[in-house]
């Protein structure tokens, strides 16, 4: 029992190991259903929340809603979808998304570009030429995306437990791999993890409904017990209003502070 992210590079076939990954285990699989869950309970079309992950960061500042906002957003839904377990996520970030929490598996799927533009030249009949610069260009743009977002290269192996060459091996040793690696007592669910996955849901939740008004906030949550953090000395009535209505329509809080000044936690979200 098990949380696997999948982190892959273009083309790298890591969309086929994820899901057969999740086939053999019996768990179920997330990839694009997140962004409609998200765009879904947050009003926002989808075709902006598609943007916030694959275009540029600036051209998120030509919407209404902040950085912070989507990344709040899809955060919260999939912290949402993870917390029920046996879950194979592939896409998003989700390793850095999920860091916090113990027991999540890590992997990353990766090969050489000469492989993976000639697999792309095929597919699109095209010559390798042409896939190579596709594929350098969106390279690129993903890896210039989540440094901006999230302050990570996400080609930094040691940000995973397990890093899979595709080129390399078969798909059917990626995918042994990873099955083997989730049935390890490492990355066995525990009470703890799973305390962990439904607090960190409530801190996501209650971020995402703050974050276009305040989006510098990190919030926190253990227990039940949830701490919105704010640089401000003093913090607004608003904010006090907000948090207050909040709390009386969640019963799964059970008591919830405002900390003024200073630095957040390093599990704040």
């Amino acid at each position: 029992m098990a949380i696997i992210t999948i982190s892959r590079g273009s083309y790298s076939m890591g969309v086929i190991v994820a899901e057969r990954v999740a086939e053999q285990l019996g768990y179920s699989v997330i990839s694009r259903d997140l962004l409609l869950s998200a765009s879904d309970r947050f009003h926002i079309p989808e075709i902006k929340l598609v943007r916030a992950i694959h275009d540029a960061p600036t051209i998120l500042e030509r919407f209404r809603h902040s950085k912070q906002s989507y990344l709040a957003y899809i955060r919260a839904a999939l912290v949402d979808r993870v917390a029920s377990d046996n879950v194979v996520y592939h896409g998003l970030a989700g390793h850095v998304l999920l860091k916090n929490i113990k027991g999540v598996l890590k992997v990353r799927i990766t090969a050489d570009i000469d492989y993976r533009a000639a697999r792309e030249a095929g597919r699109e009949n095209i010559s390798e030429q042409e896939a190579r610069s596709i594929l350098e260009k969106d390279d690129h743009q993903r890896r210039g995306w989540t440094k901006s977002i999230h302050g990570v290269d996400p080609w930094d192996s040691s940000l995973y437990d397990l890093v899979i060459r595709i080129d390399r091996f078969k798909v059917d040793d990626a995918i042994s791999f990873i099955c083997q690696a989730a049935k390890s007592e490492a990355f066995r669910t525990t009470e703890e993890s799973m305390q962990q996955v439904k607090d960190m849901a409530l801190a996501c939740r209650i971020k995402a409904e703050i974050v276009d008004d305040f989006p510098t906030l990190g919030v926190t949550c253990q227990y039940g017990n949830v701490i919105v953090y704010t640089k401000e000395k003093s913090h607004s009535s608003k904010l006090q209003k907000q948090l207050e209505e909040i709390h009386k329509n969640n019963s799964g809080i059970y008591n919830l502070e405002i900390h003024t000044g200073g630095t957040f936690p390093p599990d704040a979200v």
